[in-house]
């Protein structure tokens, strides 16, 4: 995968919950709240009250968030190396890039995991400034719609900031000879319920039965981990999810013995961070920060800490999706 951001912009689909699923099903983010986790902090920060903050695009941010010194990010932190938890914190390349927006914008950042469904729904209603969690940027997503064009929502402004595709991973020895999403005709998938690589087996389901062959059959799972148990036990020939999610779950799994990536990614397209569409400002700043720490280095450093560097991309985008 290149790094451009030609290629970032050119594909809507991967990790992220289908608008249909995130607009019906914010609330139950919002009836149970996960872990907590600070990331990142600017330099004279202080109470959050605002006053002699030093760090450099502090002045870029909407008031109440100088004032709070907070960034509110909501999450789904079970997507590694993206994302997930470990000794009691929310980890990954997510909350360390969150971390330097901080450092440039001169505030915390608070990550709190959820449901994954429910992330933008929870947004819009204020009980987070942003959410950060692998988030595919697309069209569906800016204008609230779900996959028939109908209006479900607001929608959300994305600032991209990263670019993966999708792939789809077996046992390890791949017993059902599956070498492509194509070979998956007739055959059971393991995928998490509500994100845009279900639709990407939906779709792939339709092509299908429009050739003659039997229908793709879905299995789909309240997280990703109940997807790859499935995966790991036989009881589906494949599981499909973010490419460097599974290029992670590929290398950890049983030390590399568990699962192995077939074919090539598909569908490359950018994750951004969500925000509100009435917060401009907010949109831009983070833009802003996006840009300041590709331009120090520092984004590269995060993204070849966690393996992740063919995801990188060269310059922020608002609303660069498809």
């Amino acid at each position: 995968m290149t790094a451009s951001t030609t290629r970032r912009t050119t594909a809507a689909r991967s990790r992220i919950a289908a608008v249909g699923a995130i607009a019906v099903a914010g609330a139950l983010l919002l009836t149970g709240c996960g872990d907590q986790t600070e990331s990142g902090g600017g330099s004279d920060s202080g109470s959050g009250s605002g006053k002699s903050n030093s760090a450099p695009l502090f002045d870029k941010l909407p008031k109440e968030i100088q004032d709070a010194g907070v960034l509110k990010a909501g999450t789904n932190a079970e997507y590694a190396p993206m994302e997930f938890q470990e000794g009691g914190k929310i980890v990954g390349v997510d909350p360390d890039i969150a971390a330097a927006l901080g450092e440039k914008l001169g505030v915390k950042v608070e990550f709190t995991s959820g449901n994954f469904d429910g992330l933008i729904t929870a947004l819009n209603s204020g009980r987070y400034d942003i959410a950060m969690s692998s988030i595919t940027d697309n069209k569906q997503r800016q204008e609230g719609l779900d996959d028939k064009g109908k209006k479900l929502g607001p929608g959300v402004d994305f600032v991209d900031y990263f670019v993966a595709g999708t792939a789809v991973y077996v046992q390890k020895g791949n017993p059902k000879g599956i070498n492509s999403i194509e070979d998956l005709c007739g055959q059971p998938a393991a995928v998490q319920r509500g994100t845009t690589y279900e639709k990407a087996l939906q779709d792939q389901s339709k092509k299908c039965t429009a050739a003659g062959k039997k229908a793709v059959k879905i299995q789909s799972f309240e997280n990703d981990t109940e997807a790859q148990t499935r995966v790991k036990s036989g009881g589906a020939v494949a599981g499909v999810n973010d490419y460097p999610v599974a290029v992670d779950l590929v290398r950890k799994a049983d030390n590399g013995n568990a699962f192995e990536i077939v074919g090539e990614q598909v569908d490359a397209g950018p994750f951004g961070i969500a925000v509100n569409k009435d917060n401009k400002q907010l949109t831009e700043a983070l833009e802003a920060a996006v840009n300041a720490i590709i331009e120090d280095g520092t984004y590269q450093k995060i993204l070849a800490k966690w393996g992740a560097e063919t995801g990188a991309i060269d310059k922020a985008v608002v609303n660069g999706g498809k």
